[in-house]
């Protein structure tokens, strides 16, 4: 079913990717486009959020590159005003933004833990915090966080940063969907399980203990039910559905799009 975000602004963090190829907030950003959004990409690196614009400008679809500091309330404040003076509304925020580092209580800096909860959270509340007013003042929208399995699971190895603000965040969510409902916002999380994007590669394969690409792929034949890892289009396709107003009645809850790995007992 085509135009399923026909007539909508969709602003999308994160919308770049470390790597040439898929990452989860291009392939979205890319969908949104296709099924009739336009579509705000956002961006701390201005050349993968431009390459993701030249995919959008393919699909002969409106879109605006924004270079934003989402951690930085400013920045973000900025870059609001810049897509509202463009676009006169925000109808869909998909928050993207996050990363991991790895350590335990031990190895981990109090700094670095810091940072882990200003990447994956903070810079979610402040996207949030932002985009809220504009939100209820129109009527209603869409807000879709994107958490991870690793904040509902130990998944073998120690990353606790990220999987104490990625286990917030959902809590976080479903906050925001109660407060909220009145106004005709929904906000919901869409929780990636093994996906394989060039984050795989340019850092997850590059962290003390995680094993190389090869490892990591296959890594997945066992322990997914599903046998593989899953690719940035399944987490772009959940997204769009909560996006869109096929989810009308959809709020405060989370899309598991892990293959079947968390219904494991091990």
């Amino acid at each position: 079913m085509a135009g399923r975000l026909a007539g909508k602004v969709a602003l999308v963090t994160g919308a770049g990717s470390v790597g040439p190829g898929w990452g989860n907030g291009r392939a979205a950003a890319v969908l949104f486009a296709r099924e009739g959004a336009r579509v705000v990409v956002v961006d701390r690196d201005p050349v993968a959020a431009a390459e993701t614009a030249r995919l959008i400008d393919e699909e002969q679809r409106e879109v605006l590159v924004l270079e934003a500091d989402v951690t930085d309330l400013a920045s973000v404040n900025a870059m609001a005003a810049s897509a509202l003076k463009k676009f006169g509304r925000i109808d869909v925020l998909l928050n993207n933004v996050g990363g991991s580092i790895p350590g335990g209580p031990e190895e981990m800096s109090v700094e670095e833990f810091r940072g882990q909860l200003d990447i994956n959270l903070t810079s979610v509340f402040i996207t949030t915090k932002v985009v809220l007013p504009t939100m209820a003042k129109q009527g209603g929208g869409a807000i879709v966080n994107v958490g991870s399995i690793g904040g509902l699971r130990h998944l073998g190895h120690d990353h606790v940063g990220y999987s104490a603000s990625k286990s917030a965040l959902v809590q976080f969510t479903r906050q925001i969907a109660v407060r909220y409902a009145r106004d005709n916002i929904r906000c919901n999380t869409v929780i990636p399980g093994m996906i394989d994007t060039p984050l795989l590669e340019h850092r997850v394969s590059r962290q003390k203990g995680r094993g190389d690409l090869a490892t990591l792929r296959r890594e997945a034949e066992t322990r997914v039910p599903l046998g593989r890892r899953g690719d940035a289009w399944d987490v772009a396709y959940a997204a769009l559905f909560l996006a869109s107003d096929e989810a009308k009645y959809v709020t405060g809850t989370e899309i598991l799009v892990d293959g079947g790995l968390m219904a494991r007992s091990a």
